[in-house]
């Protein structure tokens, strides 16, 4: 299905969009407007007092006074085109403003989950069982409190009567909440008979299209209101038989530190395993 060109819903849009694109938006329309109240006055020869004849920005300038009310004084309107056009802008410049106001501040006040997910998740092996790991991170400095990690894998099957469909199999997870998420948490699946992943290999996944979707809800502890964020891993953002770099360390007085300058890294398990082997007696 084709998407529409204009957004249905264009508060919605706003909403969600990052702040220089708001910004950007929002200029545009403002020029936009000035713009078409400007050809409106150009329409009547002399409509603006002390404005130059014919000139274009003589009336976008005199439209931007307008609109913002500001009324320098020196450029007025003359005729009865002119004052009715300006009666329409200042009352378009009114409701623009409240508009505005209401969505810098329905944006300021939504409160948003900023949490960093690994670039890569790993098919390794966590307490001798076969697993399905990822990391994630809060990256803001409050805490999300009750957070719930959900994670399903979603491929491509064909049905016995030959239609292809896209299905979700949920992923049972050694801890699915976390009574609290200040810093870091490692998501892990087990991989177990019969389970989605229990045959699954690099090739089988490609072939099905197969994608990895992860959706984190919590309570934003600063706002009391609920935050989410999401997340998906494709075949080629997986690491087999591999394992995340360790990342949290003691200090000399015994506190937790976080080295999140490798927080994406991760090591094949055959180097941990050398790595760890202790060695022979002389």
């Amino acid at each position: 299905m084709r998407r529409r060109l204009i957004p249905a819903d264009l508060y919605h849009l706003l909403l969600t969009s990052s702040w220089p694109r708001l910004l950007g938006l929002l200029a545009i329309a403002y020029a936009a407007a000035n713009a078409l109240f400007a050809l409106g006055y150009l329409i009547e020869p002399d409509a603006i007092e002390n404005a130059r004849p014919g000139s274009f920005a003589d009336a976008f300038f005199f439209s931007v006074q307008t609109m913002a009310t500001i009324g320098y004084g020196r450029m007025v309107p003359r005729t009865f085109l002119a004052n009715t056009l300006v009666t329409l802008e200042t009352l378009t410049g009114l409701l623009a403003l409240a508009m505005i106001t209401g969505l810098v501040f329905a944006k300021f006040s939504r409160p948003t989950a900023r949490v960093l997910f690994s670039r890569v998740a790993v098919i390794g092996r966590r307490d001798g069982v076969r697993a399905f790991m990822f990391r994630m991170a809060n990256e803001r400095g409050n805490n999300i409190v009750e957070a719930q990690v959900h994670v399903a894998l979603a491929r491509q099957e064909v049905t016995a009567e030959g239609e292809s469909v896209r299905r979700f199999y949920d992923l049972e997870l050694a801890r699915r909440l976390n009574p609290i998420f200040p810093n870091t948490w490692t998501v892990i699946h087990p991989i177990v008979d019969g389970g989605p992943l229990h045959h699954a290999t690099a090739t089988s996944l490609a072939v099905e299209d197969a994608r990895i979707v992860v959706s984190v809800v919590g309570l934003d502890e600063s706002y009391a209101q609920t935050v989410h964020a999401r997340h998906s891993y494709g075949v080629q953002d997986i690491a087999w038989d591999a394992r995340f770099v360790d990342i949290v360390t003691r200090d000399a007085n015994g506190a937790l530190r976080i080295d999140y300058g490798q927080f994406h890294d991760v090591v094949p398990l055959e180097s941990v395993a050398t790595s760890v082997r202790p060695s022979r007696a002389s």
